[in-house]
Order: C-alpha cells, then sequence, then structure tokens
C-alpha cells in the first residue's frame, strides 16, 4: 500500500512488476513471426498479399486504436480494460496459434491488435495513478519503456526458438500464461481508475482518429519497404487530409477523444516530440542492423537475432542510468545527453562496412538504443506528469501512438535514403533494387559472376547504409537543440511542482 508520504509500497510495486507482462506481452507480439513466414507459407499457403496482413494487420490496428482506447479507458476504468483486453489478447492468441488458414490467421492478428490497443494505454496510465512520488514514477516508467524496447528485440529471437522445437502456432502460445496471470492478478494488485466526470465517448473522433493513423501508419510502411508506388502514397494524403477533420473535431467537440489544450503545454507537447524523434532513430536503423548481419555477414536469422539482443546491454543501462540521474540533473541535460550519444552512435555506423568487425556495429547500434531509450524513458513521465489524473490514459495513448509514427517514419525516411543509394550504384546489374534480391541471385550465377555481383551489392548497401547514418546524426544533432529549446524551463523533478500547471506554448 501507498506510504503516509505518498511513496509506493510493496503492493504497488508488485503491480508494476504485474503491468510489465502483457507491456512485453505486448511488444513481442511485433516481431514473433518473423521466422516463421516460411513455415506458415508452407502450412497455410497464403497469398502474396494474404502474407503481407497476415504480419502487418497486428500492429496497424494496434496503432490505430491506441488513442481512443485511451480515452475509453479514462471513462470506464483503465483496470477494466486491462483485464478484459488480456482476457481477448489470450483468447485471439489461442485461435492465431490453431488456425487452419490464411483468413482465419489475419482475422485472428486483427484481434490481437484490437485486445492489444484495449489494454495497451492503461498499462501506463495505471502507472500514474500508482506512483505519486515523481522519482518513483520516473523508475516505474524507466521499467515500463525498457520492457517495451526489450519485448521488440526478444520478439524475433523467442519466435526463432520456437520454430526450432515446435509448431509456428506455439509463439503465439507464450502470451497465454502470461495474460492468464495478468488477469489473476489484477483485482487485487491494481486500483480501479475512472475520471470523475465522465462525459459522453466521442465516436466520431474516435472514427476519425482510426481513419488517420491506420492510413498515415499504412502508407509510410508501405512506401518505406515497397518503395514509391501511387496507391500507398494516396492512402497516406488520405490519412492526412482526415487528419485535419480530426483536429476540428477535437477544438469543438463537447467531450473531445483527446483534450487539445495539452498540446499548448510546452512538456507536454515537448516530451511527444522527443519520443517520436526517439523511435525515429531507434527502429529506423533496425531495419540496417538486421540486413548487415545476416546478407552482408551471412548469419542466419536465428543467429543474427541473438547477435541482435547484445545492443539490448546498452539499453539495460541507459535505463538504469537515467532513472538514477533524473531526480538530479535537469530533463533537458539529459535529452541533450542522450540524443547526443544516439548521433555517436550513428556517426560509428557510417564507418561500417563489409569487412568490419561485428563488433563495431553492434556497439555503434547499441548506442544508438541506449541514448533513444534514456531518452524515453524520462520523457514518458513528463507526459504523464504534465496530463491531468484523469486524461492520463488518453495522454499515454497520444504518447505511443507517436511513438509509432516515429518508427514508422525512421524506418521510411532513412530506409529511402540507404535504398537510393543502393539502387544508384547497382543500377544496370542482375539485381538493381534490394541487397536481399542480390544474394538470391548472386547464388544462382555461374563462377565469379555470383561473387562479383555479392561484393558489388554489399559495398553498394554500406555506402547507403553511411548517407542513412549521416541523416541520423543530423536529426540526433537536430534533436538535441530542439530538446533543450523546449526543455530547458524545467528543473530538477524534486523541486518543482505539477507541472502541467506550466503554460508552455501560445494558443
Amino acid at each position: 500500500m501507498t506510504t503516509d508520504h505518498g511513496r509506493a509500497g510493496r503492493r504497488e510495486w508488485l503491480g508494476l512488476a504485474l503491468l510489465l507482462l502483457p507491456t512485453l506481452v505486448l511488444a513481442m507480439d511485433m516481431g514473433v513471426l518473423f521466422f516463421a513466414v516460411p513455415f506458415i507459407a508452407t502450412d497455410l499457403h497464403p497469398s502474396g498479399t494474404q502474407q503481407l496482413w497476415i504480419m502487418d494487420m497486428y500492429s496497424f490496428l494496434l496503432a490505430g486504436l491506441l488513442i481512443p482506447m485511451g480515452a475509453l479507458g479514462d471513462r470506464i476504468g483503465r483496470r477494466k480494460l486491462l483485464i478484459g483486453g488480456t482476457a481477448a489478447f489470450a483468447a485471439a492468441s489461442l485461435v492465431a496459434a490453431w488456425a487452419d488458414g490464411a483468413a482465419q490467421l489475419i482475422a485472428a492478428r486483427a484481434l490481437l491488435g484490437i485486445a492489444g490497443a484495449v489494454f495497451g494505454p492503461s498499462t501506463l496510465a495505471l502507472i500514474r495513478n500508482m506512483f505519486h512520488d515523481p522519482k518513483q514514477r520516473q523508475s516505474a516508467i524507466g521499467a515500463w519503456s525498457g520492457v517495451m524496447m526489450a519485448g521488440a528485440t526478444l520478439g524475433p529471437v523467442a519466435g526463432g526458438f520456437l520454430l526450432d522445437h515446435f509448431w509456428w502456432g506455439s509463439a503465439f502460445l507464450i502470451a497465454v500464461p502470461a495474460m492468464l496471470l495478468v488477469m489473476a492478478g489484477a483485482p487485487f494488485l491494481l486500483p480501479e481508475y475512472r475520471a470523475p466526470q465522465q462525459g459522453r465517448f466521442d465516436l466520431l473522433g474516435a472514427a476519425l482518429s482510426m481513419a488517420t493513423v491506420l492510413p498515415v501508419v499504412y502508407g509510410i510502411k508501405t512506401l518505406a519497404v515497397d518503395g514509391w508506388s501511387l496507391r500507398p502514397a494516396l492512402v497516406l494524403a488520405a490519412g492526412l487530409l482526415i487528419g485535419l477533420g480530426l483536429v476540428v473535431r477535437l477544438r469543438t467537440a463537447a467531450n473531445p477523444l483527446i483534450d487539445v489544450t495539452l498540446f499548448r503545454i510546452r512538456t507536454y507537447t515537448g516530451a511527444i516530440t522527443v519520443n517520436t524523434i526517439a523511435m525515429f532513430a531507434m527502429m529506423g536503423f533496425t531495419l540496417f542492423t538486421s540486413q548487415y548481419l545476416q546478407l552482408v555477414k551471412g548469419y542466419s536469422p536465428l543467429s543474427a537475432s541473438l547477435w541482435a539482443l547484445l545492443p539490448s546491454v546498452g539499453v539495460g543501462a541507459a535505463v538504469g542510468g537515467f532513472g538514477a540521474l533524473a531526480g538530479k540533473v535537469r530533463p533537458a541535460v539529459l535529452l541533450v545527453a542522450g540524443f547526443a550519444a544516439s548521433a555517436a552512435g550513428f556517426v560509428a555506423m557510417a564507418f561500417v562496412d563489409p569487412g568490419s568487425s561485428l563488433a563495431l556495429p553492434l556497439v555503434a547500434a547499441g548506442v544508438i538504443a541506449a541514448g533513444s531509450v534514456g531518452t524515453i524513458s524520462i520523457t514518458g513521465e513528463m507526459v504523464l506528469s504534465a496530463a491531468p489524473a484523469d486524461r492520463a490514459g488518453a495522454a499515454g495513448a497520444t504518447s505511443e501512438t507517436a511513438q509509432e509514427l516515429g518508427s514508422s517514419l525512421g524506418i521510411a525516411i532513412l530506409g529511402a535514403a540507404g535504398a537510393a543509394i543502393y539502387r544508384s550504384q547497382m543500377e544496370g546489374t542482375a539485381a538493381p533494387d534490394t541487397l536481399g534480391g542480390a544474394v538470391t541471385t548472386a547464388a544462382q550465377l555461374p563462377g565469379d559472376a555470383g561473387a562479383q555481383l555479392l561484393t558489388a551489392a554489399r559495398d553498394a548497401f554500406s555506402d547507403g547504409m553511411h548517407v542513412a547514418a549521416v541523416v541520423g546524426v543530423v536529426v540526433m544533432l537536430g534533436a538535441a537543440l530542439a530538446a533543450h529549446l523546449l526543455m530547458r524551463h524545467l528543473p530538477v523533478p524534486g523541486e518543482r511542482d505539477a507541472v502541467a500547471e506550466e503554460p508552455a506554448l501560445a494558443a
């Protein structure tokens, strides 16, 4: 129970441990099928389009529903949505594990995305209700951020391990015991909370939110993976246009989905901006790291994913270090330090080539991730502190959605920069589009022709990675400047009162 001084006690810390379970599973499910695609193709015979939807349906619906479900939790109860969402997630995982057709698996993945969006915002919003002391809340949010990032890394590894021993459906079953434990423990360890003054839920705003986020995420991801084409560009444009309608709705509705006046608070707006850029950096370069390990260094998917776990050591150290300093150092200093660290990691990546020691890209990736996750662990507390307690669900969901968009933008912009260099250097060869295509083509060519093609492709990929790294350096230095300008007014957390009462940005 909470102590007399508002500090969390044993029950709150046990409740945090319980909240970290669904957070871990939510992140793991984004990548748990990375290695399962060949097995699913053999068993269920999906079409090319169906295979894409099997992979993407989960993340699309998760991103599109986070904000509406965060606002709904504020109104009807965050613990209630957590229990209901985890129950639905466990049931959908069982359906997915034993799906006997591609359409059924796509439907199950859709249900998983919906269920994840139902409970996802509650995991962060409940921390706001459980931890009132700023330093303890900083530590709790740091743990939440670290587990979220660890889950994204562990998902492919867990999936690869299970595929070595069981059938592809086993990758979904790891969620079931965790969700059952949350359902059993939540009534005893977690408080219930809903806004004391409940307005009518804004159904039109929820529909506009989904109609904005889904097309934007789909358009960005499709353009990043497949290159320029008219259809995803039109879908992206349509999402942005609907987003203008969403802004009008939020400004005029009696009970808006998100209180747009929150964005006048410099701390709130700055924290969400920093979160978005941090995810841009970390996830944007993950694409290059995974391809480098598999297609340049020649590791198997499972071996590559195991090597990719090493940078998570830096992530854990960053969360602990930033958390320890959060109560002693001004937030702007920590944020600038985090972005400067990520910039240094990008600089190191600019020197990676096919002949580099494996230590160089792994250390560079670890530094990029450590700086990014360190900043997110700081800004997560700012988002929740800046927003009133009765809007923490919607505020946290907005931050999580911004992180999803940051991830998509990172993959799109950095991926496009690298792809442009690769294509310009490989134009006129047998594999002008991707390094993966070059590896496949080289294996079919006779004599030295295959080796020459592979060498040229790997060199072109490295040159593209260097350009993407330079873009990353520029973005991180710009982010450090923005963090300084937006957060320099904040004192050390223990020295300030409620941040939400600070005026920040002009209307």
